[in-house]
């Protein structure tokens, strides 16, 4: 038996030796370009973990906002915490106020000893937005930069990286001045969400997008958006020139996609022919094993927190209308083994079942935003702290 894949790549041909190399962030050396995205309630230490268990990555923990740990918020220091084995602490951080930013990132460094920062500026939520935040900063240039200077110039030898959208929408575009802001301020390297925030996250990622940033600036370039399988990451690579990939809905419920990356961005056939059933209810069994083991809250609310990732977990996989009513109403681990018990352990992930999106599908939608924000892309501006609210997205 080979390696399952799409009809999409099925013509792809094997990675050959030395065609796809290892990228330096700094002191961090990622043998094979692939990073976690991080995503806000989704990419804890147990989901971290769980990844890493399959395959190597950096694994950048959930987005967190410079202003809320400077003024001590006990959720947001308790979103930051790493495992006591986890090999890189890497963290997104998101601040509007580069007073603000550099306090964070000195706390990030003297409290929790983080290897690496990433910034992001791709949230196209309409509360941030709507008052300059998230990804409409990058329309303001000298606010991005001011931002992004105040990050790596307190950062000192610990690497910093940006994540940005390619712009408002397509009369608005911004990435390739972000990345070039981004050399210029001293980054290590950059991820490009090839979707603008108008496109939310509908249609299908501009990959022409990423071959251009790659072509416009030196530092190495991740590619993010429409990555579902392992050899979308091969595609993207050879068709962008990309140093590498971000993963962010595509191992949702498919954590054994790093395995997968790993394997064929090294030019070897995956281990995992085709995931089963009965892998994913062990797989979702030692998900919830992990929370349970990280976090000080009762089984029944770790149980009705993992809700969301039963869904996706079980997204693409015939297992009944029934069934996953069950599993978004089971409100204890009896109730969820209960019910992984009735899947049908030999049964395949299905051919649609492997490209079926996960999480946010939303899009396109007009972006909120201040009054005349986009008529002065030099305009020196201060936001206000409406524009610092902790939605993740990028």
């Amino acid at each position: 038996m080979t390696a399952y894949r799409s009809a999409l790549n099925e013509s792809l041909a094997p990675v050959d030796t030395g065609e796809i190399q290892p990228v330096n962030l700094g002191p961090i050396q990622l043998e094979v370009p692939v990073v976690l995205a991080p995503m806000a309630g989704v990419t804890d230490w147990p989901f971290r973990s769980l990844c890493s268990h399959f395959g190597a990555a950096l694994y950048v923990n959930q987005m967190i906002t410079a202003r809320a740990l400077v003024e001590e918020n006990a959720l947001t220091w308790k979103l930051a915490e790493f495992g006591v084995d986890e090999p890189i602490r890497s963290i997104q951080l998101y601040g509007t106020d580069p007073k603000y930013v550099s306090l964070a990132v000195h706390m990030l460094k003297d409290r929790i000893g983080v290897d690496h920062i990433d910034m992001n500026f791709g949230c196209p939520a309409p509360k941030v937005t709507k008052n300059g935040g998230g990804a409409a900063i990058p329309v303001k240039r000298r606010l991005l930069a001011s931002i992004v200077e105040s990050a790596v110039e307190a950062a000192g030898n610990i690497p910093v990286t940006i994540k940005f959208r390619k712009g408002i929408d397509d009369e608005h575009l911004t990435f390739l001045d972000s990345g070039r802001i981004a050399q210029e301020s001293g980054c290590v390297g950059v991820t490009l969400h090839a979707r603008t925030a108008r496109d939310l996250y509908s249609g299908h990622a501009d990959w022409d997008a990423i071959g251009e940033l790659v072509n416009h600036i030196d530092i190495p370039v991740f590619g993010n958006g429409d990555i579902w399988e392992s050899w979308d990451a091969v595609r993207m690579i050879r068709y962008t020139g990309a140093a590498g990939v971000e993963i962010g809905r595509g191992c949702l419920g498919r954590p054994w996609l790093f395995s997968d990356l790993v394997a064929v961005l090294s030019g070897r056939e995956p281990q995992l022919v085709q995931p089963s059933l009965g892998l994913v209810a062990d797989v979702m069994l030692d998900h919830v094993a992990r929370l349970l083991d990280f976090y000080d809250h009762d089984e029944n609310d770790i149980v009705r927190r993992f809700r969301k990732h039963a869904g996706w977990y079980v997204a693409g996989w015939p297992v009944g209308r029934d069934l996953r009513r069950r599993l978004h109403s089971a409100n204890n681990l009896d109730e969820l083994k209960s019910i992984t018990d009735e899947f049908d352990r030999g049964t395949l992930l299905p051919p649609e079942g492997v490209r079926v999106k996960r999480s946010h599908t939303g899009g396109p939608r007009k972006v909120s935003l201040p009054e005349n924000w986009l008529a002065d892309p030099d305009e020196v501006v201060a936001l206000s702290s409406a524009a610092e609210a902790n939605v993740s997205g990028g």
